[in-house]
């Protein structure tokens, strides 16, 4: 059987993708302590980016380390995929019952300690989970595998938002609006027991290692050198962009809407909105996921306007369990359909599509910096969510395409670059800050809104990147990302 025919291995995707589900819950539980934090520890809004930066340093950190150790043992291949998760799973565990001293000791430092170590861990779950998710079936779909995943994440990160401002303020008309750092010890403590169990079932599920692979591309490197491939490197640096684009939308989205010109909307009443921005990456990779399935062309079309519609469904009504007031959302949907359009226009072309929604999201992003009434301003911003949505699975697949028995190496390097999670929000909280020392704002609105600029330019280049790598891989002979599945 040829490996276009290999059909996704389900049983073992599944259990895969559990580990996803923690990545995106833990992601946007950082959103949530974003406020809380600089509002206890008394933070300018750059040094309440800290929390990001301390996050996604660990990526970066704990991708070199794993890199400079497969320089002298390949890791994967000594202890195979499942062990090597199950320890990263457990060093999570380990920096979540950290926050416990760190909420006792009400120490800033402490907490960053905590993230960073549950950052390590998650480095060692992206460099197994991500290129395994690529391999558990064809070729040919491995990206919208990866996306499905990623839809997984996304429901994480919904929920997280969800459940982390129930456990801090309350539901309802019991909400607390005091803060108490005591209040994020119990749920720490219960994600550090999950991880504990989730590494345990992973030890003993049936997940296999996938095949060794060799150099597909013509001419060999007898020694991995990251310059003989600019698909690479050019997508290191996309992938450092589109993670800094995706953190720091989110995590200054607190800032802006706590400002006069957006409402003065304060911590207990963030929750909503954050959980809004993640849930437009799950309804975007839950449409991208449809393309795993095989489906006829009527059916995969339906599935593209009722399975966005289910996902924001749940945001919904997770929110309404929440006792939140969501009466605003119902405008969302106009964002949805633009997003579904593109969707249709791109395909299952990886570069075009990140072309086109890289130019999408810009666009989006020039209106929230535009639209004179902040009350749907605020909407475009939160939509870079959706457009941002299927970019990870098409960076990863195009800037590994033709990288063979160098895809782990490359894969570390590619995790390294979820740096710019930390890096970019604080160039844009700095941006934020110019409030402070310069109130009358700039072309009319405040340094906080017009600091979306930073999105903006992140979008400019993976649009450029969409456009550019696929003319890359046609000079090296590799025509992967032309084929029906967007595949390598």
């Amino acid at each position: 059987m040829s490996s276009e025919n290999v059909q996704t291995k389900w049983g073992q995707f599944i259990s895969l993708i559990i580990v996803f589900f923690f990545w995106g819950f833990v992601g946007s539980a950082n959103d949530i302590l974003i406020p809380v934090f600089k509002k206890v520890f008394t933070l300018s809004q750059v040094q309440s980016q800290l929390v990001a930066w301390a996050f996604y340093a660990a990526y970066f950190v704990g991708s070199i380390i794993f890199f400079l150790v497969s320089l002298k043992l390949d890791v994967l291949q000594k202890f195979g995929y499942k062990k090597t998760l199950s320890a990263g799973l457990l060093l999570s565990a380990v920096g979540s019952f950290l926050f416990v001293p760190a909420a006792t000791m009400e120490s800033f430092p402490f907490f960053l300690t905590a993230l960073f170590t549950v950052g390590l861990g998650f480095s060692i779950q992206q460099i197994v989970a991500n290129p395994l998710a690529i391999k558990m079936g064809s070729p040919a779909t491995g990206a919208h595998r990866l996306t499905l995943a990623g839809g997984i994440n996304s429901f994480g990160t919904t929920i997280g938002a969800i459940l982390l401002g129930i456990a801090l303020f309350g539901m309802g008309d019991n909400k607390n609006t005091s803060l108490s750092l005591e209040d994020i010890k119990l749920p720490f403590i219960i994600l550090g027991l999950a991880f504990i169990a989730v590494a345990i079932f992973m030890n003993f599920s049936k997940i296999e290692d996938p095949e060794k692979e060799e150099v597909v591309v013509k001419t060999a490197h007898e020694k991995f050198n990251i310059l003989d491939y600019p698909q690479l490197y050019l997508g290191m640096l996309g992938i450092f962009i589109y993670v800094g684009t995706e953190v720091t939308i989110i995590s200054n989205l607190p800032a802006l809407l706590h400002t006069a010109e957006f409402g003065n909307v304060l911590e207990d009443a963030i929750a909503p909105f954050i959980a809004l921005y993640w849930g437009s990456l799950m309804i975007g990779r839950w449409n991208g996921g449809v393309n795993v399935f095989n489906t006829s062309n009527l059916v995969n079309t339906a599935l593209k306007f009722i399975v966005p519609a289910i996902a924001f469904g749940v945001i919904i009504g997770a929110n309404i369990f929440a006792a939140h007031d969501v009466s605003a959302f119902y405008i969302y949907p106009i964002w949805i359909l633009l997003f579904i359009a593109v969707s249709f226009v791109g395909g299952k072309n990886a570069g075009k599509t990140l072309m086109l929604f890289g130019i999408s999201g810009l666009l989006m992003m020039v209106a929230g910096l535009a639209w004179p009434n902040p009350e749907i301003a605020k909407f475009f911003f939160i939509s870079g969510g959706l457009f941002l949505s299927i970019m990870w699975p098409s960076i990863f697949d195009l800037a590994i395409a033709g990288l063979g028995k160098n895809t782990g190496k490359a894969s570390s390097f590619l995790i390294m670059m979820i740096l710019g999670g930390g890096v970019i929000p604080l160039v844009q909280g700095s941006i934020c800050d110019l409030d402070l020392t310069k109130p009358d704002g700039i072309f009319g609105i405040t340094w906080t809104h017009f600091s979306y600029i930073v999105p903006l330019l992140g979008f400019a280049y993976l649009g450029f990147y969409g456009f550019y790598c696929p003319k890359i891989l046609k000079r090296q002979g590799i025509n992967h990302v032309e084929s029906e599945g967007g595949g390598h």
